[in-house]
C-alpha cells in the first residue's frame, strides 16, 4: 500500500482494511496453504510498515503544527509591532492602558495612564457619542480612526495621502466669479466726462491689481462688468480676507460722492463650466436682488455664502424698468380669468395696501381679483383698515379666506404675492403648489428661500415699501385709472408705516409715489387714524424697551420675561422706539410670540447690517430692518444665540 495513501487514513480505516485482507489470506489458506503462508507473511510486514508509516505521519504533523502556531504568532506580535497600523486600548476611566510603536511614533510621546485627551480629543466625542469612525488630524498627517467599544480598542490607519490627494482635487477646482458695477449707467449718466473717467480708470486699476494679486484670469466684458476665473483655493484665500475689493471699490467712489459699488456673484462646485457660469449668473442676480454691494456664493448643491451688504441699496433714477414691469403683469392679467393676491402671514398695512393696489390693476383690466387673508391673523391697525374695508361693499366682497381661495382656484389663476418671496411667510402655502403661474412683488432683500419659478418677478430693495413699488405699476397702466379714497388710503398708509412717516428708507420716488396717491384722493388723517396707537400696546411696548441692556458699543439688547408674550407689532414697535436713543446704532428685541416661537425684531441707522444677523439666526430682511422667529429655545437662548452672532460679525464673520 502506498505510504502518502497509508497517511491519509485514519486508525479505523487501516484496522478495517486488514481485516478485510486477513479474511482474504484464511480463503486463500484454505484452498493453497504454502501461498497462504506466503500472503500472511507478506501481511503482517505490510501491517508493520503501516504501523511504522503513520507514527511518522503524526510526528511530521505535530512538528508542522508546533512550527506554523510559532510562525502565527511570531506574524502577529510582528504585525502588532510593525505594521502601519495603529492600536490603542483605554480603561472605563478613559485612561491610556497600551498602545503600538506605531501610535507612540504619531504623538511622539509615552502616554500609557494618561487621559485618551493627550492624543487627540476626537477620541473622547467619539466614545461619547458612539461613533465608529472618524478622520482626525494629528501633527499634520491625517488618520482614520476605528473604534472597536466592547474591546476599548482603537485602530489607527495613515490616511493622509489620501487627504491630500482629496485637498488638492477641491483646491484645483475651477471657479467662475462675475462682477458687476451696480447701476452704472443710472450713477455715472450725470457725471462730468473727466470725472466719469477718473473713477472708471480707479475702480478698474483697483479690480486689475485685486486680480493680480490673487492669480486670477480677469477680462473686462462691458463697461460695468468683469468675468474672473480662478481656483478654489484662490477662493477660500479671497474669503479669508472677506472680498475686500468691494470696500476697495465704496470708498473710491465714496471718494467722488459717487454711490459705485461693486456685486458679486460666484458659481463653485465640481462640475462642468458651463453650470460653473450660470451658478455664478444666479448668485449675482441673488446678490443685486439683496440690494447689491455683496457677495453671493452658490455651490452645486444649491447653498450660498454672503459677504459684504454693508450699504443701502442706491434708488434707481429711471423709472424704465417699472414701465416694463407694468405692462407685463398686465399681459398676465389679461390672459388670466381671475386674480388673487397674497401676502405674509401676519399682514401689515404694507401688504394689505399693494394686495389693494393689485387688486385695482385686475379692475382696470377686466377680470376678477381677490384678496386672500385670514381673519383671525391680523393685527390692530389691520384691524382698523378691515373696519373700513367692511363698509365699503365692492372691497369688502374681494377678501376671501384661504379656504374659499383654495376651492376657487382654476388653471388659468394668477396668484401675486406681495410684500415676500419666502415660501414658509405666505398665508397659505398650498396655493404655491396649486398654481401654474405665480407673480412675487416685494421690496425686502432677496434670501435664499425663494418662491419656485415665478413667472415674473418685481424685487427693489432700494423701494420704501411694497405699495411705493405697486403704485409706479398703477401709474403705467395704459387704461386711465381712477383710484377709490379708501383704495389711495391704504397705499399710502403701508408707504407711511414702512417707512416711519417717510423718515426711514425714503426716496425721491418714494414722495412721487405718495404724491401720486394724494392727488387721487388718498386720506391722511384717515391714515393717522388707522396708525393710532392703543394705551394697552403703548404701555407693552414701554415695558420692553424697560428691560433693554446695552452689548458691545452701539448695540442695545431688550429681552422680554419668559413669562410675557408679545405680538410681532409690539416687538417691531419697541426695536424702532430703541432705535431713536443716543448711542444706539442698532437695536433687538426678543420676544416670547403667540404661536410660542422666540421672535427677535432687528433695527439699525445702517452702519450695521441686521439684515446679515438675523439671517445667521434663520431670518431676513433688510439692512436696516430685519427679524427672525425660533422655535424650541427660551429667551435667554435666543439672547445667548444674537451675542454670538453680533460677535462673530463684529471679529471678522461673514
Amino acid at each position: 500500500m502506498p505510504k502518502f495513501l497509508l497517511r491519509h487514513l485514519s486508525g479505523y480505516h487501516v484496522i478495517g482494511l486488514f481485516i478485510f485482507t486477513g479474511l482474504l489470506v484464511g480463503i486463500v489458506t484454505f484452498y493453497n496453504w504454502k501461498l497462504g503462508l506466503i500472503t500472511f507473511i507478506l501481511l503482517v510486514g505490510l501491517l508493520i510498515y503501516a504501523w511504522q508509516a503513520k507514527d511518522a505521519f503524526i510526528k511530521d504533523m505535530e512538528e508542522y503544527v508546533s512550527t506554523l502556531s510559532y510562525r502565527v504568532q511570531k506574524a502577529g506580535e510582528e504585525a502588532v509591532l510593525n505594521l502601519p497600523v495603529g492600536m490603542l486600548l483605554y480603561n472605563e476611566h478613559l485612561k491610556i492602558q497600551w498602545m503600538n510603536p506605531f501610535v507612540s511614533s504619531i504623538i511622539h510621546k509615552e502616554t500609557i495612564g494618561e487621559d485618551l485627551q493627550e492624543v487627540h480629543e476626537k477620541l473622547v466625542e467619539m466614545i461619547e457619542e458612539n461613533l465608529e469612525e472618524e478622520i482626525i488630524s494629528i501633527n499634520s498627517s491625517f488618520y482614520h480612526v476605528q473604534l472597536k467599544q466592547d474591546e476599548r480598542l482603537f485602530y489607527f490607519i495613515d490616511v493622509t495621502e489620501v487627504e491630500e490627494t482629496k485637498k488638492l482635487f477641491v483646491n484645483t477646482q475651477t471657479v467662475v466669479a462675475f462682477l458687476l458695477l451696480d447701476n452704472y449707467d443710472d450713477v455715472t449718466q450725470g457725471l462730468e466726462e473727466q470725472v466719469r473717467s477718473k473713477l472708471v480708470s480707479q475702480i478698474t486699476q483697483a479690480v486689475n491689481n485685486w486680480g493680480q494679486e490673487y492669480d486670477i484670469f480677469l477680462r473686462r466684458t462691458s463697461s460695468d462688468r468683469f468675468i474672473a476665473i480662478m481656483n478654489h483655493r484662490v477662493l477660500t484665500k479671497i474669503e479669508q480676507n472677506k472680498f475686500e475689493l468691494i470696500d476697495q471699490v465704496r470708498e473710491i467712489s465714496g471718494k467722488e460722492k459717487v454711490p459705485l459699488t461693486l456685486s458679486i456673484g460666484i458659481g463653485t462646485g465640481d462640475t462642468s463650466i458651463r453650470e460653473l457660469g450660470q451658478l455664478a449668473q444666479s448668485s449675482l442676480d441673488l446678490a443685486l436682488g439683496r440690494g447689491g454691494d455683496q457677495v453671493a456664493i452658490k455651490q452645486k448643491n444649491g447653498k450660498f455664502r454672503f459677504y459684504g451688504g454693508k450699504s443701502n441699496a442706491v434708488e434707481k433714477r429711471t423709472r424704465v424698468r417699472a414701465r416694463v414691469i407694468s405692462h407685463a403683469l398686465r399681459d398676465f392679467v389679461l390672459d388670466s380669468d381671475q386674480v388673487m393676491v397674497m401676502g405674509h402671514k401676519n399682514p401689515d398695512m404694507d401688504a394689505i395696501g399693494a394686495a389693494i393696489g393689485v387688486l385695482k390693476i385686475a379692475e382696470v383690466n377686466q377680470k376678477e381679483g381677490y384678496v386672500i387673508l385670514d381673519p383671525n391673523d391680523v393685527n390692530h391697525d389691520v384691524g382698523r383698515l378691515m373696519e373700513e374695508i367692511e363698509v365699503h361693499d365692492h372691497l369688502w366682497s374681494q377678501f376671501i379666506t384661504p379656504e374659499e381661495a383654495l376651492e376657487e382656484i382654476s388653471e388659468k389663476t394668477l396668484l401675486v404675492i406681495v410684500d415676500t418671496h419666502k415660501p414658509s411667510m405666505v398665508i397659505e402655502e398650498k396655493l404655491l403648489e396649486r398654481v401654474e403661474r405665480i407673480v412675487v412683488l416685494d421690496h425686502h432683500r432677496r434670501g435664499e428661500e425663494f418662491i419656485n419659478d415665478p413667472v415674473l418677478v418685481y424685487m427693489e430693495p432700494y423701494a420704501s415699501s411694497t405699495a411705493e413699488l405697486v403704485t409706479e405699476l398703477l401709474e403705467y397702466q395704459p387704461k386711465k385709472l381712477k383710484l377709490d379714497r379708501l383704495e389711495a388710503t391704504a397705499l399710502l398708509a403701508g408707504i407711511v408705516v414702512d417707512t416711519k412717516s417717510f423718515s426711514n428708507r425714503t426716496g425721491a420716488r418714494t414722495f412721487d409715489a405718495a404724491s401720486y396717491l394724494r392727488s387721487n384722493g388718498a386720506d391722511t388723517t384717515l391714515v393717522q387714524n388707522l396708525l393710532k396707537e392703543d394705551l394697552d400696546h403703548y404701555v407693552k411696548r414701554a415695558q420692553l424697551v424697560e428691560n433693554t441692556e446695552y452689548y458691545r458699543q452701539g448695540y442695545a439688547i431688550a429681552v422680554a420675561d419668559e413669562n410675557d408674550i408679545f405680538n410681532q407689532v409690539t416687538i417691531a414697535q419697541a426695536a424702532d422706539t430703541l432705535l431713536t436713543m443716543k448711542g444706539v446704532d442698532a437695536s433687538f428685541v426678543i420676544s416670547n410670540r403667540t404661536d410660542g416661537c422666540v421672535s427677535i425684531s432687528a433695527r439699525s441707522l445702517g452702519s450695521v447690517n441686521v439684515q446679515l444677523i438675523m439671517e445667521h439666526l434663520g431670518g431676513g430682511g433688510h439692512l436696516t430692518n430685519a427679524a427672525t422667529q425660533i422655535e424650541n429655545v427660551t429667551i435667554e437662548e435666543a439672547k445667548v444665540k444674537l451675542q454670538e452672532v453680533i460677535d462673530e460679525t463684529l471679529e471678522g464673520g461673514n
